[in-house]
C-alpha cells in the first residue's frame, strides 16, 4: 500500500472516529457513555478496518455501518464495536471471549485493550480468513476457534468479559457459566424478526446475573452448531 493510500485510510478513520463520537453523544442517555473511553478511542483509531473487509467493500471500509462479508454475515458497525467494548469495562489484564469472529474486527479492537482474546466462529471459511488476517496485522493475543458459540470455550474459562456479535433468542447458559463473578457480558438478544436489544449482563458473586437493556440493535442471528 502506497503512502498516499495509507494517509487516505488514516483520514477516513479520523472521520469515522468523529462519527462514532457523535453517536455516543446521541445515545448517552441509554448507554451512560457521553464519549468513548480513551483506550477504546485509541483502539478504534488504530485498527485498520480496511484490511478486514472484502475487496469490493474497501470504499466503505470506514463508514459507520455494518458491511457484508459473505456467508450472510456482516462486519459490525464501528459504533457498536466501540460501545460493546466500553460496556465490558475492559482492563489491560483481562481475558475476554468473543462469540462470532466474523471479519475479526471486534477481536482486533478487543486485542488492543485487553491481555488475551479467545474468539469462536461457526463458519469455517470466515474463521480461517479472520485468523490469517489478524496474524498478518500482528495480533499475537488473539486465538480463533471454529465451533459452536452457544457452547463457549470452557477450556479457557472463566472470562473477565464476553462479547457476543450475533443475536440469540435468549442468553446461552454456558456463557453465563463461563463468566467470572463480577464479569460482564454484552450480547444482542431477540429472535429473528423481533426487536433485539443489546444487553449488559453482570454476574454477581452469588452466581446470579443482573441484566440491563442498552439500545435496540439489528444483528444477524447466532446460529447453533450441529448437534
Amino acid at each position: 500500500m502506497g503512502t498516499a493510500e495509507a494517509q487516505d485510510f488514516a483520514a477516513q478513520r479520523s472521520r469515522m472516529l468523529a462519527e462514532v463520537e457523535a453517536t455516543y453523544a446521541e445515545t448517552q442517555r441509554e448507554t451512560g457513555f457521553a464519549a468513548m473511553s480513551p483506550a477504546v478511542r485509541a483502539a478504534l483509531g488504530k485498527v485498520e478496518r480496511h484490511r478486514l473487509v472484502p475487496r469490493e467493500q474497501l470504499g466503505a471500509a470506514y463508514a459507520n455501518r455494518p458491511l457484508p462479508i459473505g456467508n450472510g454475515q456482516t462486519i459490525s458497525q464501528p459504533y457498536i464495536v466501540a460501545i460493546s467494548t466500553d460496556l465490558l469495562a475492559p482492563k489491560p489484564e483481562h481475558v475476554v471471549l468473543e462469540v462470532g469472529t466474523g471479519s475479526g474486527y471486534q477481536a482486533a479492537v478487543l486485542a488492543e485493550v485487553v491481555k488475551q482474546v479467545y474468539t469462536i466462529e461457526l463458519i469455517d471459511s470466515l474463521g480461517r480468513t479472520a485468523a490469517q488476517r489478524l496474524t498478518e496485522m500482528g495480533y499475537r493475543n488473539v486465538e480463533v476457534r471454529i465451533g459452536d458459540g452457544y457452547a463457549g470455550w470452557p477450556e479457557k474459562a472463566p472470562f473477565d468479559g464476553i462479547v457476543v456479535t450475533a443475536a440469540a433468542p435468549r442468553i446461552p447458559p454456558a456463557l453465563i457459566a463461563q463468566l467470572k463473578p463480577g464479569g460482564r457480558m454484552v450480547i444482542p438478544v431477540g429472535g429473528d424478526g423481533f426487536i433485539q436489544y443489546l444487553k449488559l449482563v453482570t454476574k454477581r458473586a452469588d452466581g446470579g446475573t443482573d441484566e440491563r437493556d442498552i439500545i435496540p440493535v439489528r444483528f444477524v442471528p447466532l446460529v447453533p452448531g450441529p448437534r
